[in-house]
């Protein structure tokens, strides 16, 4: 019997560790909600009533970015990833805004049950992720209990626009014969090395799908809208670097390519001066392909500086095993 390209590139998978297929294991509840016209990819772990926590992630990445990581949050916790709209399993728009994606986020956090506990949600968002974070702290930071900002730039100056006049085309993404050619091609924004292989291939696989004939014909080609940065339209400066009410962390990768010095001292004197600055070593603009487990210690102990374990309706224990939980 001759096998199916696709079932060989599924045996030549790198070795994960333990923990990474622990994680995995442990599948999402798996749902798409209407916001605006657009369906919205969402991935929930845990049981609702307890604290919420919702995952936010980069530009042109998806929901699954999260989803060997929300399971190391979710013993105490109701976690929520989802996919921004041209994202991912999410719909596509003829046009975005930071503004519509934290009206998304806003609506898959009512959706799903977040604002069910007696504890306020907390908000993590990553690189783009973290700009619509901040839109949501704006909106309603009075219902947050935090927001983490994880390799966030913000912006690259006071005056900065995040997107320039960027023509919309109609392109089309490159269509593959086979998923393992397609896999082999993914690459990370901004470029940079990736000592996890089982991370970039897992990363690959979520991020492509089989292609309608609408779309380019038959074969794999990636999930988001090609003309997702001409369809963003700009977000001043001001709008980003806004005062909000609610506890606001910054999580930086120490190699990160994103984070200069300028960037960096913007963020400084526009952040609360309470707020937690945490630093993780060896990790680039990507820390959970970089230094996931690292990112996960970070954010637990956030989390419990925030939300005291004494003082959440479902205690934290720890793990009777050497595998995270």
């Amino acid at each position: 019997m001759t096998r199916r390209p696709e079932a060989a590139a599924a045996e030549r998978r790198p070795v994960a560790p333990a923990w990474f297929d622990a994680a995995l294991a442990q599948s999402p509840e798996r749902t798409h909600l209407d916001v605006e016209g657009a369906e919205i990819e969402v991935l929930s772990w845990g049981d609702r009533g307890k604290p919420g926590l919702l995952l936010l992630h980069g530009l042109t990445a998806h929901a699954d970015w999260w989803s060997f990581l929300a399971p190391l949050l979710a013993q105490r916790r109701r976690v929520v990833a989802f996919s921004l709209s041209g994202m991912g399993r999410s719909g596509w728009r003829d046009s975005y805004s930071l503004e519509q994606h934290a009206r998304e986020a806003i609506a898959v956090a009512e959706t799903t049950g977040l604002f069910e506990s007696s504890v306020s949600p907390i908000l993590i968002g990553h690189s783009f992720g973290s700009f619509a974070t901040r839109i949501v702290a704006r909106t309603i930071d009075a219902k947050l209990g935090g927001v983490v900002l994880v390799d966030g730039a913000l912006a690259a100056g006071d005056s900065d626009k995040e997107y320039g006049d960027i023509p919309v085309r109609g392109h089309r993404h490159r269509v593959y014969p086979t998923l393992e050619q397609a896999i082999a091609r993914f690459r990370f924004e901004p470029a940079q090395s990736c000592e996890n292989p089982y991370i970039r291939d897992f990363l690959a696989r979520t991020s492509l799908g089989l292609t309608p004939a609408d779309r380019g014909g038959d074969g794999w080609s990636w999930r988001f809208d090609p003309d997702l940065r001409a369809k963003n339209r700009a977000t001043a400066t001001a709008e980003l670097l806004a005062p909000v009410t609610c506890r606001v962390a910054f999580l930086f990768g120490d190699r990160s390519q994103l984070m200069t010095s300028a960037r960096l001292d913007l963020i400084r004197r526009h952040a609360p001066v309470d707020a937690p600055w945490i630093v993780i070593p060896d990790a680039g603009h990507h820390i959970m392909v970089d230094q996931p487990l690292a990112l996960i210690a970070a954010l637990r102990s956030l989390l419990e500086a925030w939300q005291p374990a004494a003082t959440l309706e479902h205690p934290f224990t720890l793990p009777t095993s050497s595998v995270p939980a």
